[in-house]
């Protein structure tokens, strides 16, 4: 991620807000190799919880036949599982969207990837024995604070389906890229969703409950639900898989090259399968151009390129799309919601050649 040519010049966040801190990835500098911890993007609800370290447990209740509490040392003694995953906030890209939304306004970087190790969630489960009739998994964070739609303190919290929460990828994490788990992205334990939007993947958790209904918490049913309507509740249905994407990282919007030939490259994702196709166009849409896609894994970030020739002293509008295993196709135009999530239009940028 640096330029051998300027050894002192690195690559560094953006930040969009400081309280809570929100700090946009240098994505032009995204590879599909892992995000360096300090690069990795930063979302949270509210200030980073204060708890004692010496003293943590992991306990799982409700639902369970054996509710059981764990040590940070007991979880490094059972077996262990990595799993190498984009993480993607939901509402990147929320600046695209057209009417234009409210809430944070993340750019293209509000994403990243690493290699994340720890304990399968089944595993846990499983010890816990839960009662048959279960549905879902309640993961508590202990970041907790005000909201501005509600008149009480809340704890960040989530559910997972129990299908999704016994999926052998789903982890409870305590190590990032090799090192123990950051403090800002949810040490001593981060739960690990591999093909969810980020929200699910819940910071600093706290405690696990198994519950036999549908968890009703705010950050379930009222944030990160898609609503299609400006006006009303009507059709929504919550966030879960990340939808297929792509990002053009060179050349920049509105770059101004010299003729002649110039690689376009840029990285590919998505939530369910792989990256199959990514097909690029100079000219707005009118005609697309198959790129070289390199191999990657499920649940990470594929790199694409094309080199073309620019002859042409003009404008060009560039655009990519990216198709997966699934025969899910970027769209022409993202699905508008009024909460701003999963923004997966074709991506473009527009260059200068003189």
């Amino acid at each position: 991620m640096t330029n051998e040519n300027d050894p002192i010049a690195k690559p560094s966040l953006t930040t969009k807000k400081l309280y809570p801190e929100n700090q946009e990835s240098p994505i032009h500098f995204l590879s599909n190799k892992p995000t360096p911890a300090s690069l990795f993007y930063k979302r949270n609800h509210f200030s980073y919880p204060p708890f004692n370290y010496a003293s943590f447990w992991l306990s799982i209740n409700g639902s369970v036949k054996n509710p059981i509490a764990f040590s940070i040392e007991e979880l490094l003694a059972l077996p262990s599982k990595t799993v190498e995953v984009v993480l993607e906030c939901a509402g990147n890209k929320r600046s695209s969207f057209k009417p234009k939304v409210f809430g944070e306004q993340w750019e293209k970087g509000a994403m990243s990837v690493g290699r994340f190790k720890g304990v399968p969630l089944k595993t846990l489960l499983d010890k816990a024995n839960i009662d048959s009739g279960s549905q879902e998994v309640v993961i508590e964070g202990y970041d907790d604070g005000y909201r501005s739609d509600l008149d009480h303190v809340y704890a960040y919290m989530r559910s997972l389906p129990l299908k999704k929460a016994l999926h052998p990828d789903t982890i409870i994490a305590y190590s990032y890229n090799g090192q123990p788990l950051p403090f800002k992205h949810g040490y001593p334990l981060r739960l690990i969703v591999p093909g969810w939007y980020a929200m699910a993947s819940v910071k600093w958790v706290k405690q696990l409950t198994v519950i036999s209904a549908s968890f009703a918490g705010p950050f379930q049913t009222m944030d990160y639900m898609y609503y299609p309507n400006h006006d009303n509740d009507e059709d929504a249905f919550p966030v879960t898989t990340i939808n297929v994407n792509s990002t053009i990282q060179s050349p920049l919007d509105r770059d101004i090259l010299d003729t002649g030939k110039h690689t376009i490259k840029g990285i590919a994702w998505t939530g369910d399968g792989v990256i199959k196709k990514v097909e690029v166009s100079v000219d707005g849409g009118e005609s697309w151009m198959p790129a070289a896609v390199e191999k990657g894994k499920e649940f990470g970030l594929f790199q694409w390129s094309l080199t073309y020739p620019f002859t042409a002293k003009k404008e060009y509008t560039i655009m990519s799309r990216a198709t997966d295993s699934n025969k899910s196709t970027q769209p022409a135009s993202a699905f508008w919601n009024r909460k701003g999530y999963g923004y997966n239009a074709v991506d473009q940028v527009t260059i200068k050649i003189e």
